[in-house]
């Protein structure tokens, strides 16, 4: 029986979504002669009187190398406290009402929700009224549960080993400090692994609060052994023993989580009182969720597509396509997003920066 499926992108934008969609797309028609249709700017396209596209073979040659997502995305858009105006006052309500009824209206079989931890949240909640949804995790975090990786996540690596690599030829140069930023949130991976490759001599990341004095003392130490340079990665998470984490906008009505931002020029700041070297501050910022996907985004990106239409055809709704060693998996969203996915301060990849001499923010 022919179906008609639905697929928006939600959250933060990262390389490899074409090639879920161009996976989704090519996966439902070649072999089964559904029809996709494609919802513009993540939720807020299930509110749109206009729309959705249909995604054909024509829409999705030669997006397999591009970054971003043809369909556009939304980290704000969420159905359950969208903003609406009421006498001159924006007023956050529940809409989800109209979602389902739309979905319904258009005739959507099967919706495929591609995000992070927020849009299979709000995937979950649709599908709890009723929507039959399958789940795609996206977020150059890594940190979702229940995939070993995520799509996006292996070009941001690349992203900033790149950049590390780069920093260390001026670093060593002018005999610099040079602190380089990078995304995470709450979780370290980009930090740790990327600090790894590239050859950083600090890592702080959020799992384990630094101490100053920790720092200090291995750039000293770096000194003494005659090393005139050093070069420390920061996750945007990370924060002081003791302390918080340094935000550059809190959450609230209009901003459903807290922007994080400005803890490499902190740690800047900080160390200028205990070293007497020059400092600088690189931040890789959204550099990291651009450009063109790894070889393994896009391969993984197209493999999760092709699960996501299998998961429709065996009705396996409520479900969130994953990666395990290296076979494709699912598992239910509901046990996807209970928790996020950390590094563990005492596990191999911490344990094995330590053995190769990297600090960590701790003696």
């Amino acid at each position: 029986m022919k179906k008609r499926i639905g697929i928006l992108t939600g959250g933060g934008d990262c390389p490899g979504l074409n090639a879920v969609i161009r996976g989704v797309v090519k996966s439902a028609i070649i072999g089964r002669g559904w029809e996709v249709a494609g919802f513009e700017d993540g939720f807020d396209g299930l509110l749109y009187d206009r729309g959705p596209r249909t995604l054909g073979f024509d829409d999705v040659r030669g997006i397999l190398p591009r970054g971003g997502t043809i369909l556009g995305t939304s980290n704000r858009g969420n159905p359950f406290s969208y903003p609406v105006e009421v006498n001159g006052t924006t007023v956050f309500t529940d809409v989800s009402d109209r979602v389902v009824k739309r979905i319904r209206e258009l005739g959507i079989d099967a919706l495929v929700a591609v995000g992070g931890d927020g849009s299979l949240k709000i995937a979950l909640e649709l599908m709890k009224k009723g929507v039959p949804v399958v789940g795609v995790p996206k977020t150059i975090d890594n940190d979702l549960m229940e995939t070993d990786v995520t799509f996006g996540y292996n070009t941001a690596l690349e992203t900033a080993t790149d950049a590390l690599d780069k920093l260390h030829s001026t670093a060593e140069s002018h005999h610099r400090v040079m602190i380089m930023e990078v995304m995470g949130r709450y979780a370290g991976w980009i930090a740790l692994e990327s600090g790894i490759s590239g050859g950083a001599d600090v890592i702080l990341i959020p799992e384990i609060p630094f101490e100053l004095n920790s720092v200090c003392n291995a750039i000293d130490a770096r000194r003494c052994r005659g090393s005139k340079f050093s070069i420390l990665v920061v996750a945007e998470g990370a924060y002081p023993r003791g302390g918080s984490r340094v935000v550059q906008k809190k959450a609230d009505e209009t901003t459903a989580i807290e922007r994080l931002g400005g803890i490499g020029a902190f740690v800047s700041r900080e160390l200028t009182s205990c070293l007497d070297m020059d400092i600088r501050v690189t931040v890789l910022g959204h550099l990291q969720r651009g450009g063109s996907p790894s070889t393994f985004d896009r391969c993984l990106g197209s493999r999760f597509g092709v699960g996501a239409v299998e998961l429709i055809e065996r009705g396996q709704f409520g479900e969130m396509i994953c990666l395990k060693g290296r076979a494709i998996r699912s598992v239910p969203i509901e046990k996807a997003v209970r928790k996020l996915k950390l590094v563990n301060p005492g596990g191999q990849m911490v344990t094995a920066a330590k053995e190769l001499g990297i600090n960590v923010g701790r003696d």
